[in-house]
């Protein structure tokens, strides 16, 4: 319990430190995300996952191609592999050595973005032959808050692409408890 405790206290230091981080490179001040998704009280939800060597023999799919909620997805593991992101149409590897520290942008950064930053589909695909590990966390905001596109990144030439939407709404709206390859943006986008 104290080693998880320990890992999920140090996983939101470096989101939130990440997160500053996006504020700057975006143009803004440091705690830009943070206000915006009211991070102080942001839900964040994980997943411990393991699968076995010969894990659903008949398929090469360990967890279907879906998007993540929240403004960003993060993972570790303890194998290299298994991990695709689809860019393009295609289906690409993710090179991640083991005990990495991957991070990904949700959908929710994509909403408050007005779609200048991009969920990306992704999926599990299983290697018979070794033990894969992994911990994936959505960092969500506070259940409470109503996300939709900044007015930064809305303009003349740029319509807002989304509506705004409670984020607990939207995790209920899309089956949070599912993982069946959609996103919550089919109900965000106009």
């Amino acid at each position: 319990r104290e080693a998880l405790e320990d890992y999920y206290q140090r996983n939101r230091e470096v989101i939130i430190n990440l997160a500053k981080a996006v504020s700057k490179t975006l143009g803004f001040e440091e705690n830009y995300l943070e206000k915006e998704f009211e991070l102080e009280t942001g839900a964040d939800v994980s997943a411990m996952n393991v699968y076995p060597p010969g894990f659903k023999p008949n398929t090469q799919i360990g967890l279907p191609a879906h998007y993540d909620p929240g403004y960003f997805g993060s993972l570790i593991q303890n194998v290299n592999g298994g991990l695709q992101l689809n860019y393009k149409q295609k289906w690409i590897n993710l090179d991640m050595p083991s005990n990495a520290f991957f991070i990904k942008i949700g959908d929710h950064a994509e909403v408050l973005t007005n779609g200048k930053y991009k969920s990306p589909m992704h999926r599990v695909i299983l290697n018979n032959e070794v033990r894969r590990i992994s911990v994936a966390t959505v960092h969500g905001p506070s259940l409470d808050t109503f996300v939709k596109p900044g007015p930064e990144f809305v303009g003349e030439s740029h319509p807002p692409a989304y509506r705004g939407m409670i984020y607990k709404d939207s995790l209920e709206a899309n089956g949070y408890h599912e993982i069946d390859g959609k996103s919550c943006m089919a109900q965000l986008r106009l």
